[in-house]
């Protein structure tokens, strides 16, 4: 028999990950996480900051929810870079999940989000912008229980 930790692991312990904001976006990534073609996502440093959070470490487990604020999924961080905003690659771009292929759709729909209202209201800045030298958290995560059937 083998044994599972991952089996045992108590969701309404662990912190909330939230990817975007509630609605067709974050629905859409949440599918991307629960089908296995996200395994990587950006965060600003900027945003870490204003929240007063520490950035992410390997190993860290959280707790994937929906636009609901459903429980779906619990993921485990096995990877953190802080690059410039100009360093991100394309593999790290690719396993995203949100179909982009180039770095350069990967940021033309980045900037869109972070240059948006909700994400300028988040960080109490109404002319937020990014450019080349912003830095950003590039995580890397595998999901160890599927809620949906756990």
């Amino acid at each position: 028999m083998t044994y599972d930790s991952s089996r045992l692991v108590d969701p309404a312990s662990l912190p909330k990950a939230e990817f975007a904001f509630p609605g067709p976006l974050r629905d859409a990534l949440v599918a991307a996480i629960l089908d296995g073609r996200k395994i990587a996502t950006t965060g600003l440093t900027a945003e870490y900051e204003h929240e007063g959070e520490p950035l992410p470490e390997i190993g860290e487990r959280s707790v994937v929810v929906d636009s609901a604020d459903r429980p779906v999924a619990v993921i485990e961080v096995t990877s953190v870079r802080v690059v410039s905003l100009g360093e991100v690659d394309t593999a790290h771009a690719v396993d995203e999940g949100e179909g982009h292929t180039t770095v350069a759709q990967w940021r033309a729909a980045h900037e869109k989000f972070w240059h948006g209202q909700e994400m300028r209201s988040a960080l109490g800045d109404a002319t937020f912008t990014v450019d080349d030298t912003t830095p950003v958290v590039l995580e890397r995560f595998r999901v160890i229980v599927d809620l949906r059937t756990a």
